[in-house]
């Protein structure tokens, strides 16, 4: 079955494979020392680093979930997902331009086969990491509701100090090519699509998608893609244990004098409480508890997209959230994109920018 030819989003009947979890990020950054403090504050914990590479973990058992490599020019690389075995990574090395095989040389070991999706975002398929040990977090907070009290002669005192990453939760990219992209995400690893924001014209212009692990609740989202003029990293998630933490994330960036980026709120897609800050280089980090699970079967929702349908309640989203630079740069990717790409065109450019003016 072609993609190409398939209105998408839409999920795919026989994938070449079910991706089984978000493993990490890769990240390049020229100055170690300074992503490593915005990291830990952050809440991550370091696993492992060297003169010119970083690992870092959340508090589950599974493996180091963001990589640092030292470079001269700070970017996004790519990211990797799990696969359920050996055999997928077989599978997933016959797809054109796909890597063979190979061993990693990262903490935990295993195995990888390295592929671009059709915008051009480095993926990484990974079978047997060793797993780490489970670091053990606080217990979640009890709370008194007003017909049910169960917290008698007692106080709630949260630790002012970084929070607790549990774990990656999601990465959410802009992109020129949605189709053939998102097509590419729901053939080979068997994405489902969770939900999808339209346009006017019934266009999608954002895609909510979470892995297929059957009767086994997944996250909402685990990969989200938008509609834009150029392939662009928009921000990744890692998911705390309650809302408290994500406060307490939020006075210990303040303090540190981070910068701020939108929250505290609560998605209406997804329901996770947000709270999201940039790191040195301007990439936006968002803390989040409380999101959406759903199972395999739960068909996708279609949705109106407006400025006001991304939270339920919290500050408003400022517009430079979604609006581009202007720069050069993204003036020469939007004419190149107007010229290739048949998903962008200028009236869906504009529309976009108006709804989120």
């Amino acid at each position: 079955m072609n993609v190409l030819r398939t209105p998408q989003p839409s999920r795919h009947p026989h994938p070449t494979v079910k991706a089984q979890r978000l493993a990490y990020l890769i990240w390049e950054r020229p100055d170690l020392a300074r992503a490593k403090q915005f990291l830990l504050l952050f809440g991550l914990k370091v696993l492992y680093e060297s003169a010119d590479a970083m690992y870092f973990r959340g508090t589950s058992a599974t493996p180091f979930c963001y990589v640092i490599r030292k470079a001269g020019k700070a970017r996004f690389v790519g990211f990797a997902l799990e696969m359920e075995s050996y055999a997928d990574l077989e599978a997933l090395s016959r797809l054109p331009d796909a890597s063979a095989i190979e061993t990693l040389h990262s903490p935990g070991g295993g195995y990888v086969v390295r592929l671009h999706d059709p915008s051009g975002f480095l993926v990484e398929a990974v079978f047997g990491q060793q797993a780490e040990t489970a670091i053990a977090v606080r217990d979640a907070l009890t709370r008194n509701l007003p017909d049910e009290q169960v917290r008698i002669n007692g106080t709630q005192r949260v630790p002012v100090e970084a929070p607790e990453v549990i774990k990656l939760g999601h990465l959410v990219f802009e992109l020129a090519d949605f189709q053939s992209t998102c097509g590419w995400y729901c053939q080979h690893f068997g994405f489902i699509p969770s939900d999808v924001q339209v346009l006017p014209d019934g266009s999608p212009a954002v895609v909510f998608m979470r892995l297929d692990l059957g009767d086994t609740p997944a996250d909402h989202h685990t990969l989200a893609l938008a509609q834009g003029f150029a392939p662009q990293f928009s921000h990744c998630a890692f998911e705390l244990l309650d809302e408290d933490a994500v406060g307490i994330g939020q006075r210990v960036l303040r303090q540190q004098r981070y910068r701020h980026a939108w929250g505290m709120g609560r998605h209406i897609l997804g329901s996770q409480i947000f709270d999201y800050w940039e790191d040195p280089w301007g990439c936006r980090h968002e803390h989040y508890c409380d999101g959406d699970v759903f199972t395999a079967d739960l068909p996708m929702g279609v949705h109106e997209v407006h400025s006001e349908a991304m939270a339920q309640w919290g500050a408003p989203m400022p517009a430079s959230f979604t609006r581009p630079k202007l720069n050069l740069s993204n003036l020469i990717a939007l004419l190149k994109s107007l010229r290739h790409s048949p998903d962008v065109t200028l009236r869906k450019m504009i529309t976009l920018a108006r709804l989120f003016a």
